[in-house]
């Protein structure tokens, strides 16, 4: 499943509970444990819409291209000027 689909199958089932939770508060009353179950269920419609806000619209980006390294050894001009990382200056020298 895409994102988007996951996020309209949580919206389906959070919307279920929300309706779930109104009838049972129509059998048990406005108690406080069912007014914390309330809260609760409002709370996590409130996150869902801050996810769904946040998550990308775009679609994922394509696979990745790979790289091919080749395997024959590089030129070693390119390392003649370099320093050894830790080791100092070639020259003896501390920077």
């Amino acid at each position: 499943m895409s994102l988007q689909d996951d996020l309209t199958s949580v919206q389906r089932r959070l919307d279920d509970l929300v309706r779930c939770v109104g009838r049972l508060e129509q059998h048990v009353g406005n108690s406080l444990d069912m007014r914390r179950v309330r809260a609760d269920a409002d709370h996590l419609r409130e996150s869902l819409t801050l996810l769904r806000e946040a998550a990308p619209s775009a679609a994922p980006p394509g696979p990745v291209e790979m790289v091919i390294v080749p395997d024959t050894p590089y030129d070693p001009a390119l390392w003649s000027d370099c320093e050894d990382e830790g080791l100092g200056s070639p020259h003896g020298h501390a920077p």
